[in-house]
């Protein structure tokens, strides 16, 4: 007789009814480093949580600058990702990136290495809505390209909160909560046209997504096999430093800056590795980045290798020699020039000397590229605004990179060579601290008009100082010089160009720097590396012609000593100015204090957004991405960079 199996009993007895539990629960709101905004809203019964008890000191202190003064239990030690709100229950729970965010939490806590601390740093780069104003276009990273309408509170669930209003194709609404702010980035493009707002919920931005990621998929694997080899490679690791290293060191007439400091310990670190160094210096125009190559190519010297440097013009190129050649006098090292400064005889002596290894650190421009220059004991390579260089050079320094150290000098880098810092595909090392007694410079936008070109001029002459006057053609800079003559007739006026011949251009260099001339007129060839201190007027003719970078690069002609300095960019009528012209006067007005002038570079790198990766933009037509998406699309390939990256360690 077959017996019935009582079924065992349940772990959990059943309940006879199932009862609903209804939890209203908000996000709190993000402040963003905006401690002022946090006081002003914080409630004294909210619980904070924070990361570490240094933390939780360094909070409450501060808050007690404010008159808080909280109990011991108010600030716990945790990891909470987010705070939350519990409306019902009167509960606020603040957690440490709430308060601070990440890039500020970062600084706050204070670094635990350098290399965390630069990165730090960087993070003004992804976002930044202070400036953000209703009209402005913006990028969703979900819904692609709207227009900022404002901000709008909305009563929700017995609470208020606040909203981004972006509008959409046919007037569609999106909302999106000020907490979930890191979604949307404003949109910045090269073009004077106003963007095509995208459809919510169409396919539009979805398949520009894909494209943009399947390009920059490609661009990736290539990228990454270079620095996979770079890391694969066994390079030459110099020795620590020799005391002729410090004596060579001691001889800087001038105090390191805290950020000068920092780039050279990471410079000496990195060569004296076995990997090939790969460092980019990112600088404002005379905050010492020579100072950084100079040392790091005695180090080089110092070892029996040949360093290189690697300019791009001519008078940048013969600026650097003299200034190699003085710090270096004094130690037995030969510094040699390689440009067309030099004639074609010159140039075959210099190039024999540097193929038998008889030239220790060879100067010049790309023609140090050339073929038939040969340097059988590199072992540094200093490129000097990389962003100047063609496709090319860039080749020829590409399998440089393979086997040497290479260090590049940049005040305004490429998009593609600062994003790959930032994703840490290059080491990068940040000098913006200003030298002692610097002045930010005087930066204005005039109209074209003879007395202000005379007023200028005057108020420069009476100083005993001298002028750079910038009109970048060459077939009417003769008419150009007269005029000035004209308009000041006891000025001592000369004229330089790229068109002149290589003596001629030379002498004209030496007796500007010498004081023989008080007013040099001439192309942007001297928009990089010109250091005459004496000279802190620049007048810049047609400014409305120029990129933002280069006016850049040209107002750092001036101001690098303890005078203050005057830029006047002349445009023919406000009226005739198109809108990038205007954003970019904007831009260059707005950051003209000193210090961290990242945000003119961030604005830059937003600019140029549809160049972050120029192959990139030459598969993706019409690439229409803001600077967080960059960000985003190149996350995606994470998996694939932490794979590459532990074959390369």
């Amino acid at each position: 007789m077959a017996t019935r199996l009582t079924p065992p009993p349940l772990f959990f007895s059943t309940a006879g009814k199932a009862t609903d539990i209804e939890i209203q629960s908000r996000s709190t709101r993000k402040f963003h480093g905006d401690l002022p905004a946090f006081v002003g809203e914080f409630d004294r019964t909210a619980t904070i949580v924070v990361n570490t008890p240094g933390m939780a000191e360094r909070l409450a202190e501060m808050l007690r600058e404010y008159d808080i003064y909280l109990p011991v239990d108010a600030i716990q030690i945790g990891g909470l990702s987010g705070g939350f709100e519990l409306p019902t229950d009167s509960l606020t729970i603040y957690s440490e990136s709430d308060i601070f965010g990440e890039t500020d939490l970062a600084e706050v806590r204070g670094s635990r290495d350098k290399t965390k601390r630069s990165k730090s740093k960087l993070g003004a780069f992804i976002s930044d809505f202070r400036d953000l104003k209703a009209g402005d276009f913006v990028v969703h990273v979900d819904h692609g390209i709207g227009r900022f309408d404002g901000l709008q509170t909305i009563e929700s669930q017995g609470a208020t909160r606040e909203f981004m209003l972006l509008i959409y194709t046919d007037d569609a609404k999106l909302f999106v909560p000020v907490e979930r702010m890191d979604l949307v980035s404003r949109y910045s493009s090269g073009e004077a046209t106003a963007p095509t707002l995208d459809r919510l919920g169409g396919l539009g931005w979805q398949k520009t997504k894909a494209k943009a990621k399947r390009a920059m998929r490609d661009m990736a694997d290539e990228l990454l096999k270079l620095y996979a080899e770079r890391k694969l490679v066994r390079g030459h690791a110099f020795p620590p430093d020799a005391p002729w290293q410090h004596e060579f060191e001691d001889a800087f007439p001038y105090d390191l800056t805290v950020d000068q400091a920092s780039a050279i310990e990471d410079v000496k670190t990195d060569m004296e590795t076995p990997t090939p160094m790969d460092r980019l210096i990112i600088g404002d125009v005379g905050y010492g980045k020579t100072e950084v190559a100079m040392r790091a190519a005695f180090k080089a010297v110092m070892d029996g290798k040949q360093a290189a440097i690697l300019t791009p013009t001519t008078v940048l190129a013969y600026q650097h020699y003299e200034t190699f050649k003085k710090r270096f006098a004094a130690f037995p090292v030969k510094v040699d020039l390689l440009s067309r400064f030099r004639s074609t005889k010159e140039q075959k002596a210099v190039s024999d000397a540097a193929g038998k290894g008889e030239v220790d650190v060879l100067i010049g421009t790309h023609r140090i590229l050339s073929a038939d220059v040969k340097l059988p004991k590199l072992g540094l390579v200093v490129v000097d605004e990389e962003q100047r260089f063609g496709v090319g050079h860039k080749e020829k320094l590409k399998q440089w990179k393979k086997k040497v150290d290479v260090l590049t000098l940049s005040a305004t880098p490429i998009p593609r060579t600062l994003n790959m810092s930032l994703l840490g595909m290059r080491d990068m090392s940040v000098i913006e601290t200003p030298p002692r007694d610097r002045l930010a410079i005087n930066t204005q936008v005039v109209q074209f008009a003879e007395g202000v070109i005379r007023s200028a001029i005057e108020l420069e002459l009476s100083r005993n100082g001298q002028i750079f006057f910038i009109h970048n053609r060459v077939e009417s800079i003769e008419a150009i010089a007269a005029l000035i003559q004209k308009i000041v007739p006891n000025a001592r006026i000369a004229i330089g160009h790229g068109q002149m011949n290589e003596k001629e251009m030379e002498e004209v260099m030496l007796d500007f720097i010498d004081y023989k001339y008080d007013i040099l007129v001439a192309t942007t060839i001297i928009e990089n590396g010109i250091d005459i201190p004496r000279a802190n007027t620049i007048i810049i003719n047609r400014a409305d012609n120029y990129g933002l970078s280069q006016l850049y690069q040209l107002r750092g002609r001036v101001g690098r000593s303890n005078r203050r300095a005057y830029a006047y960019l002349l445009i023919p009528s406000e009226l005739e100015l198109t809108p990038i012209a205007r954003r970019r006067f904007c831009a260059i007005r707005e950051f003209s204090d000193l210090g961290p002038d990242f945000g003119l570079r961030r604005w830059i790198s937003n600019f140029a957004v549809r160049e972050i990766f120029s192959a990139v933009s030459s598969r993706v037509t019409s690439m229409r991405l803001g600077l967080t998406f960059i960000q985003k699309c190149s996350n995606a390939l994470s998996p694939r960079c932490v794979v590459t990256r532990s074959l390369m360690t």
